[in-house]
């Protein structure tokens, strides 16, 4: 019976020992690291929060690792130090990025037009509405370099005022919600959910939005240009996973809003639901069609590249850069084409489940 004994155990020291020695699971062994930077608690931030949560990069085989700054301009500085991959940004500091570091626009976030705006503390709304016009010789407080800057610059162009009519002060988006709700400061250029915390916490209204100005803002997915080039078809999974949960953000809005609230708490915002209701219904997204329609060049250039140019040529002329770059120089569909011609990514992006 003690030899039986002896046996069972031999046998069964020498199963674990085999299990042992198994591979792990591939999901688990060849998981690829790749540094996602945004800017936290806003909308076109969402997906990567949702993908995350829905543990949809392991599908992929990808592990992010997040970095996240407060405005543009500071993310793209980053990109030096290779402190990340790829990432979303505002159109303007993705341009500022091609002309200092090289990086390259590879799609959509959201139309944000109607997300960045030129906004008017409540006791000074009426006034400003009647007669626009009356902000010649005010300031107005805003972040530079960034699509609120552009969405403003495009509002005073439509009640006929310029820049040199106003006197502009740069600040970060907190310190404009602080200034403007302590009676500090009247009128200022703010971004969602920022816009939204002004509305509801002290009543400030919105004068006009990019969208009103007919200042088109899009949302730029980037990716460094060496790691693109060292690393496609990261890129690719990358842009699959941001499609999909876009997907799947519009087919299931209300989950989706709710997981809106928890990422938008992370990043110390709080709005009522029927603002995050609002980002959805004013902020369009792209699917991978959508997204392959606006990047078109059969035509010789595509919506996109007249977007940027827009932008581009609004940098020049207020100093941020020398020249508007080519659009074709860093908007490039290499990277959603591959997501296309790939059976597997192209069914990943297009689920909605």
């Amino acid at each position: 019976m003690i030899t039986k004994l002896r046996g069972k155990l031999a046998t069964l020291a020498g199963l674990l020992l085999a299990i042992s020695a198994m591979p792990a699971p591939a999901q688990a062994q060849d998981l690829t690291e790749i540094k996602v930077s945004y800017q936290p608690a806003l909308y076109w931030a969402l997906p990567f929060y949702i993908a995350t949560e829905k543990g949809w990069w392991k599908e992929l085989g990808l592990k992010p690792t997040f970095s996240t700054f407060p405005a543009g301009v500071p993310q793209i500085a980053a990109s030096v130090s290779k402190s990340w991959d790829v990432g979303g940004t505002g159109s303007v500091p993705a341009i500022l990025g091609f002309q200092r570091f090289g990086i390259l626009t590879i799609g959509l976030t959201n139309d944000e037009s109607a997300g960045n705006a030129l906004v008017v503390r409540k006791d000074k709304a009426d006034e400003f509405m009647k007669n626009p016009a009356a902000m010649k010789g005010q300031t107005i407080v805003l972040t530079s370099n960034s699509t609120g800057d552009y969405a403003v610059q495009g509002c005073l162009k439509k009640y006929g005022l310029s820049k040199a009519d106003v006197t502009i002060k740069n600040m970060g988006q907190s310190e404009i919600i602080s200034a403007m709700a302590s009676n500090n400061a009247t009128l200022g250029g703010l971004w969602a959910p920022n816009i939204y915390t002004m509305e509801e916490k002290s009543g400030a209204r919105v004068l006009c939005s990019g969208k009103d100005s007919g200042a088109v803002v899009p949302g730029a997915l980037i990716v460094r240009a060496d790691y693109a080039k060292e690393n496609p078809q990261n890129v690719a999974k990358f842009l699959a996973v941001y499609l999909r949960a876009w997907k799947w953000a519009n087919a299931h809005q209300p989950e989706a809003i709710a997981m809106m609230k928890k990422f938008y708490d992370q990043g110390g915002v709080s709005i009522s639901e029927a603002s995050m209701k609002k980002e959805f219904d004013t902020r369009p997204t792209f699917d991978l069609a959508g997204q392959m329609r606006n990047m078109d060049r059969s035509a010789g250039s595509s919506n996109v590249d007249g977007w940027f140019t827009q932008i581009g040529t609004f940098m020049r002329d207020s100093g941020s850069i020398q020249t508007v770059p080519k659009s074709a120089d860093y908007v490039s569909d290499q990277f959603l084409k591959m997501v296309a011609a790939d059976p597997k990514l192209k069914e990943f992006a297009d689920r909605a489940n």
